[in-house]
């Protein structure tokens, strides 16, 4: 039977398992998603909802018990700050696990924490994300030349540039060139 039995050990000793348990908790608050075990997601939850729910109430002394847990200042303002009112008309379930498959190596079962949000902000997230891509693909685009702006250039050029020599590696099979050393290829490390 497993009466009062009410965590799990995960293997560690009590100072390890807080530790553990602090870190992963800092991270979900901070990336909103992780990757870990089954047992380990289902343990970082429960501390994990303790804490939304102390920055639902957002004073002092909740502020104080979260920074007592949470090992970095910046993501306890941003518990407070955003994560907090995000959950303002939700009782509870703020987080989800979901199943990934067993892990190479291992076997271990792994899965996603993350953060449950509403349907309006994934709307805006997705916005946002289509808007970064846009900005970095318009800005990474050269405007297209055409072969008129092309023909023009050839025939702005005076004659003694056309037979210039071009710089740069001289190609294959071409007048004077000579072959050149062969491509060179890592070789794999043998240790011990």
């Amino acid at each position: 039977m497993r009466h009062r039995r009410d965590h799990r050990k995960l293997s560690r000793t009590s100072s390890h398992r807080r530790a553990l348990l602090r870190n992963l908790v800092t991270a979900l608050f901070q990336y909103e998603r992780i990757e870990t075990s089954v047992a380990k997601a289902k343990e970082a939850r429960r501390l994990a909802e303790r804490l939304i729910t102390f920055a639902k109430r957002g004073d002092v002394a909740a502020r104080r018990h979260v920074d007592r847990f949470v090992t970095r200042p910046h993501v306890t303002r941003k518990l407070f700050d955003t994560i907090g009112p995000w959950y303002a008309e939700r009782a509870g379930g703020y987080t989800r696990i979901l199943r990934l498959g067993r892990r190479l190596g291992d076997a271990g079962e792994t899965a996603y924490l993350e953060l449950v949000k509403s349907v309006e902000q994934r709307e805006e997230e997705r916005k946002a994300r289509e808007a970064a891509e846009a900005a970095k693909a318009g800005k990474g685009e050269k405007p297209a030349r055409t072969k008129k702006a092309t023909k023009e250039k050839a025939e702005d050029t005076p004659e003694e540039e056309k037979e210039k020599p071009k710089r740069g590696r001289r190609r294959e099979g071409g007048p004077g060139s000579r072959p050149g050393p062969a491509k060179k290829t890592r070789r794999s490390v043998k240790t011990g």
